[in-house]
């Protein structure tokens, strides 16, 4: 993956424009986030749990935009991070907050049922990446890295909060592990746009 220089690519992150048709009470919804990891604290949109996994002034951006055939394109952005590793990173369902727990479960477009705030959901029927919104994330030499996906719903009346950074390298998918990926170091809260 060729990706820019970090001081060139971060300036040419724009955020899309939404269509007026996304803006009425029950239309999709289209969330973004963009922030440097900080120590956790109130004001922090971008958050470190694991300073020697996602350093300070690391930098995170996502944007989550829906589409008028009921996808959602989803892109996460991250500079500053370990040189040549990956990360995995999935959406979660609550906001970043100062315990590394506070982004609540990982989001999913259909709820397992079975699932609990103590035992999250691994059934691979609901623990996939067309159930959720993985973005795991390899880096370059200069830490940087770029991951999308696009996924086969559209949120309106319930939507992630956060995109969190795991220890593991990738999401593990394996027999027994389905969506696993190990403990957040770092997450980044997402607004409605």
């Amino acid at each position: 993956m060729a990706v820019a220089p970090i001081g060139w690519a971060y300036q040419s992150i724009s955020m899309p424009t939404v269509p007026a048709s996304f803006d009425s009470p029950g239309s999709a919804i289209f969330l973004f986030g963009s922030g440097t990891l900080t120590t956790p604290n109130p004001a922090s949109i971008a958050i470190t749990y694991n300073p020697d996994l996602a350093p300070i002034g690391a930098a995170m951006t996502a944007s989550l935009i829906p589409s008028s055939d009921g996808y959602t394109r989803a892109q996460l952005t991250v500079f500053g991070l370990l040189p040549n590793r990956g990360y995995a990173a999935q959406a979660h369902t609550q906001s970043c907050g100062a315990a590394e727990d506070a982004a609540g479960p990982r989001f999913q477009n259909h709820l397992d049922p079975a699932a609990t705030p103590q035992a999250p959901s691994s059934r691979p029927r609901y623990a996939n990446p067309n159930n959720e919104i993985w973005l795991d994330v390899r880096t370059d030499s200069t830490g940087a890295g770029i991951s999308t996906t696009t996924v086969p719903f559209v949120f309106t009346d319930r939507a992630p909060g956060s995109i969190v950074l795991h220890e593991a390298t990738r999401t593990l998918t394996d027999p027994g592990h389905a969506g696993e990926a190990g403990a957040p170091i770092a997450c980044l809260t997402l607004a409605r746009r």
